[in-house]
């Protein structure tokens, strides 16, 4: 199928392009930019006047909790949601039952996604086995299943001695270890930010040192064995200031902004409301703005939404014991754009960081609309609103913190590898 996608504004920051120009695609790639290929004879023609183009977005922490948990989400509903959010792959952690820690799960999950034939999934494997932060996963292994990086995420690695037995052995590779940063001996009983908020409302409390210390020891440990290191979910000015330190002297280390973290503070807790309560706790309003901060200088590069979805019973428990997460696969694009409107970003500074940006930290071939790259393409609207309603959204589970918010950006089509997998269709991949 060749593809002639006519008139979108073409946002690419990967190749500096911003500019009105046809897109030809086709055996899966991109033939074309501006001029059709010789010979070139579309079969379909999309016309993009009025939209714009970018590069399908890649979402880099994701739970789609599928084997095992499917009553919250599973592959096939994860997928149609990222689809319709405009995102073309998604990294899938490990926390799953069984846990992604033996190729034989990480092969299942690559079928079913293969399958479901919507957004690419690329599963995560978990650095120890069972989660329990004991014994190493055979990494190598995962690797060669198709894992493109470990993660305990949902559970810290306390013990330092093999975090850098893992970062040692990840080294010797070049994987990339995802580390959830929690210092649980100072987060245990807590249930929010650390801060007047928790007080008055009498509910135990996390420090922002419980993520801090944890990033502190990680950049150090960085350091002394050459291992990548990508902070997942930053939350803290403190933890930005560690990163951005680390990268000064060199460290491969990087890290990345979550959309609940970029626009929500501890205040969003103040009604007890359970869709505001995620590990890490929504911070400080100064939190906030060290993270925004961090992103807009490159500190942060990349916007990941910690997609975490739960079925009602799981948040209708009381604050302090309702689980943790919210999802954002389908929000992802218009609070990007949200971003640029409140002048924390630009325009294509945000595409980056939810496009290359990504695609980098995890070393795919993704992010970029290139002739040779592959045909995974976002177009969207920039000005049509929407409001966010899980009654009308596609994942599994509807609990957003952003309920209700109006937003801008809605996506019109999403392609992978030249096929439209959204809007729904006979045309879509799984019909």
């Amino acid at each position: 199928m060749k593809t002639f996608i006519r008139g979108g504004r073409l946002i690419d920051p990967a190749a500096d392009r911003d500019e009105v120009a046809d897109l030809f695609l086709g055996d899966g790639r991109v033939q074309g930019v501006g001029e059709p290929p010789e010979g070139f004879q579309a079969d379909r023609e999309i016309d993009a006047g009025g939209a714009f183009v970018c590069p399908g977005l890649v979402d880099m922490h994701v739970h789609l909790r599928e084997p095992g948990q499917e009553w919250k989400e599973d592959i096939t509903s994860g997928s149609r949601a990222a689809a319709a959010g405009g995102i073309t792959r998604v990294a899938a952690m490990a926390n799953t039952a069984p846990v992604n820690d033996h190729p034989s799960v990480t092969e299942q999950i690559r079928a079913t996604a293969a399958r479901v034939g919507r957004t690419r999934v690329h599963p995560v494997g978990a650095v120890t086995r069972g989660l329990a932060g004991e014994t190493l996963t055979e990494m190598h292994e995962l690797a060669a299943s198709g894992c493109v990086a470990f993660s305990d995420d949902g559970r810290p690695l306390a013990d330092a001695g093999i975090m850098r037995q893992a970062l040692e052995y990840a080294a010797t590779f070049g994987y990339l270890l995802i580390l959830h940063e929690e210092e649980r001996s100072l987060s245990a009983g807590g249930a929010m930010n650390e801060g007047p908020h928790a007080t008055r409302m009498g509910l135990g409390a996390i420090p922002n040192a419980a993520e801090d210390v944890m990033i502190a020891r990680d950049v150090l440990l960085a350091e002394l064995t050459g291992g990548r290191v990508h902070i997942a979910h930053v939350a803290t000015r403190g933890g930005v200031e560690l990163i951005r330190g680390a990268q000064a002297r060199g460290l491969p280390v990087t890290g990345e902004a979550a959309p609940h973290h970029l626009f929500l503070t501890d205040a969003a807790v103040d009604d007890f409301d359970s869709y505001a309560k995620m590990a890490p706790p929504l911070r400080s309003r100064a939190d906030r703005e060290a993270v925004r901060t961090g992103l807009a200088d490159g500190t942060l590069s990349a916007i990941a939404t910690d997609h975490a979805p739960h079925e009602a019973d799981s948040k209708n428990e009381t604050f302090a014991c309702c689980a943790n997460g919210v999802t954002g696969l389908e929000t992802l694009l218009g609070l990007t754009l949200q971003l640029v409107d409140e002048g924390v970003l630009g325009l294509a500074d945000a595409i980056y960081r939810v496009t290359r940006g990504p695609a980098e930290i995890l070393g795919l071939e993704a992010g970029r609309l290139d002739v040779g790259d592959p045909a995974d393409v976002c177009i969207f609207d920039p000005e049509a609103q929407w409001t966010v309603d899980p009654e009308t959204m596609h994942s599994r589970s509807g609990n957003t913190p952003f309920l209700g918010w109006t937003l801008r950006g809605r996506v019109c089509q999403t392609l992978v590898e030249g096929h439209v997998v959204y809007p729904f269709s006979e045309d879509s991949a799984d019909g």
